[in-house]
C-alpha cells in the first residue's frame, strides 16, 4: 500500500461532514471508524463500507464486490464491500453511502461483555 495514506487521508477528507470519522491502521489496511464503530476499511487502497442484510441489496444491485482475502486454501469474504466510484468524484454520494454502513455497523455490533 505504497499511496495507502495519501488515499486514507482523501477519504477521510470525503467523509468530514459526516463527523467523528477517523482511520486506524490494521493488519496492513486501515479501518474507519465514526464515534468508535468500525464502518469501513481501506486495503490495496479500496474503500470498502460494512454490510449486513439491511443495505446489502444496494450494493448488490450496483454491481459492488465484496472484500475478500486469501484464507487458508480458499478466499474468505467478509461483510465489506466496494465503495461505488462516483462516490470519489461526489463526496455527499460517498457520505449517503458511508452513513447506510455506521447504520449497518451499528445494527452488527456486538454488546461490550462486563
Amino acid at each position: 500500500m505504497a499511496r495507502g495514506s495519501e488515499f486514507v487521508d482523501f477519504v477521510l477528507e470525503s467523509l468530514q461532514p459526516l463527523r467523528g470519522v477517523s482511520a486506524r491502521r490494521m493488519f496492513g489496511g486501515w479501518g474507519i471508524y465514526k464515534d468508535g464503530v468500525m464502518f469501513a476499511l481501506i486495503a490495496y487502497d479500496q474503500l470498502y463500507l460494512k454490510v449486513d442484510d439491511g443495505n446489502r441489496p444496494g450494493f448488490e444491485a450496483a454491481g459492488l464486490q465484496p472484500f475478500t482475502y486469501a484464507g487458508k486454501g480458499r478466499p474468505i469474504e467478509m461483510s465489506y464491500r466496494e465503495a461505488p466510484s462516483d462516490g470519489f468524484d461526489d463526496p455527499e454520494i460517498l457520505c449517503d453511502w458511508a452513513r447506510g454502513s455506521y447504520a449497518a455497523a451499528l445494527r452488527t455490533k456486538e454488546p461490550k461483555r462486563r
